[in-house]
């Protein structure tokens, strides 16, 4: 089969705004980008004329929980279904992130090794998926925020949740949830953010956290945490965390120490209203004090990106009142309330999550030799965000084949 050329596309590069241009696929990666004369043909080329529409990258989605099934509801955490259940559901839940434009997804925490198994089926061919990065369970202490109300009455309990105590502890439970299957770790660093403890509660001492750390990098897998207290997020960074979750309170020494190490920070801000709103009649001072956590937050982001933090994309779908498959929302919100540029969210989308995902060499961006994870939008999202938002992307393309939505001739 010879090659798809991509023609008369808005095409969203690196340095800039989109441009005119085409792009060559030989395969499953991009050959050539061309802002002139449309390349030379053979016989065997493919050539569709994209009539103006924007051609993007596909975006990552780097705080995902694909098998959780309403988490809250006062079953053991990840236990609200059995894990062949919870295999279907994740396997839907990536593939409705896939179909609205996130060819790349990193997992902030799954249960049970479900994660592991479903990445091998979108690997073998089986199912339809993204590009899938799972995680561990959660690793925390005894008596952590996911462990402590209730108890269980000492039922069995595995599901989400991984309990160590100790430094020699983390070391082993990493190591565990390494052996079977997770490609990067979790960790419950402090309180705050939703769950029941507050956030200058730190839920692991230095040494528990520095091991943990140590043990995940010796292993060459990256570590994430739910990190929301300053002190928290300072020891985080200090003793090397690869990305940071929600960081509430990050103020400006905290945007310093994350530069300066290059910390990913993923600020699930949106989920905040919609907790609000969700919980309002039963609990109006409770939503309002979440509309104004959201407020701050998104005062510390504005701050946060001029100053250079790498942020991405990503939440806690599956909770009450924000169900998987609304993921678009979130650019919105952050283009329409926090101010930020659509550019700048694309980039965190694009660019910054395939650095997060450590595919920065071959995904993120259009360049030759990258894969040809890209995206067919109507109208330009650049300019209005909700281009792309309203209605999703018109094609999904992920390794030059096209697999979510249409395009003509291909």
């Amino acid at each position: 089969m010879g090659r798809l050329l991509l023609t008369n596309g808005n095409v969203l590069l690196e340095d800039g705004p989109p441009t005119g241009a085409t792009v060559v696929i030989d395969g499953d990666r991009i050959v050539e980008v061309s802002r002139g004369e449309t390349p030379p043909t053979s016989g065997t080329d493919r050539v569709v004329d994209l009539a103006g529409r924007t051609l993007m990258p596909g975006m990552h989605i780097c705080h995902f929980h694909a098998c959780f099934f309403n988490p809250g509801t006062g079953l053991p955490y990840g236990c609200e279904i059995p894990p062949a259940y919870q295999a279907i559901v994740c396997a839907h839940n990536l593939d409705l992130a896939l179909a609205a434009g996130y060819t790349g997804v990193v997992s902030a925490g799954g249960p049970n090794e479900v994660e592991a198994g479903v990445k091998q089926a979108i690997e073998a061919g089986l199912i339809e998926g993204p590009r899938f990065v799972p995680c561990s369970r959660e690793l925390s202490t005894t008596g952590h925020a996911n462990d402590a109300i209730p108890w269980y009455w000492e039922m069995p309990r595995v599901g989400g949740v991984h309990i160590c105590d100790g430094a020699d502890g983390f070391r082993l439970g990493v190591r565990q949830e390494i052996q079977r299957g997770a490609e990067i770790i979790k960790l419950f660093v402090t309180g705050g953010h939703l769950v029941p403890r507050a956030p200058d509660r730190m839920e692991m001492t230095r040494d528990e956290l520095a091991a943990a750390i140590d043990a995940a990098h010796q292993r060459h897998v990256p570590i994430r945490g739910h990190v929301v207290g300053k002190e928290g997020i300072l020891l985080s960074v200090e003793l090397g965390m690869d990305i940071i979750d929600h960081c509430d309170e990050m103020d400006d020494e905290c945007v310093a120490a994350i530069v300066e190490n290059k910390t990913f920070v993923v600020p699930s801000i949106y989920y905040l209203p919609i907790r609000a709103a969700f919980i309002e009649a039963a609990q109006p001072e409770l939503a309002a004090s979440l509309r104004q956590e959201a407020e701050e937050n998104l005062e510390r982001l504005a701050k946060a990106e001029a100053a250079g933090v790498r942020l991405v994309l990503g939440d806690d779908y599956s909770s009450r009142g924000m169900p998987h498959g609304t993921y678009l929302n979130e650019i919105c919100y952050y283009v329409e309330e926090a101010g930020m540029s659509p550019l700048s969210v694309l980039g965190w989308a694009t660019k910054n999550g395939a650095e997060l995902a450590g595919r920065g060499h071959d995904l993120g961006t259009i360049a030759p030799g990258k894969l040809a994870d890209l995206l067919v939008i109507d109208g330009d999202p650049s300019k209005d965000i909700r281009n792309l938002t309203d209605n999703g992307p018109a094609a999904v393309l992920k390794g030059g084949k096209v697999v979510k939505g249409e395009l003509a001739g291909v």
